[in-house]
């Protein structure tokens, strides 16, 4: 592993799908992973799964984080991750967040969501289990 590759800064794309609107908690989530050391990039609002997918390969992301506080999580969430795997992003963790009803979860797991981030998460959790997760990840992805 060289200097760079160790040095290299987890990349997380933040988006709003459909037409959810309510952006505040999803940029309180942006600055809090921009200040725990990673590089967030903020996709904007009313994203549709194949635009989401397009920006995350194009910025080359490690994480996309979705934010619904509407239930249209139910519908958006499993076309957006089949657009991923379209685009062989498979590796790309995609997690969950805003108002998301108990009995979702499971369902969001199996469609392919790596965690569900409920109202009230420690923004602290958030970025400890990306940390976490991505690093795993690149580990074992490095000694396949």
């Amino acid at each position: 592993m060289g200097i760079q590759a160790a040095a290299r800064r987890i990349r997380v794309l933040l988006v709003k799908t459909g037409l959810d609107g309510h952006d505040r908690g999803v940029l309180v989530v942006a600055k809090a992973l921009s200040q725990a050391g990673m590089e967030v990039i903020y996709g904007g609002l009313h994203l549709r799964p194949a635009q989401i997918a397009k920006m995350a390969a194009e910025e080359g992301v490690d994480v996309v984080g979705l934010s619904s506080l509407s239930d249209a999580h139910r519908a958006l969430v499993p076309r957006i991750i089949e657009e991923l795997k379209r685009l062989g992003l498979d590796d790309v963790m995609v997690l969950l967040g805003g108002f998301i009803q108990e009995e979702d979860v499971p369902v969001m797991k199996r469609a392919g969501v790596a965690e569900v981030f409920g109202v009230g998460t420690r923004l602290e959790d958030i970025a400890a289990f990306i940390r976490t997760h991505v690093g795993l990840h690149e580990t074992e992805q490095r000694s396949a």
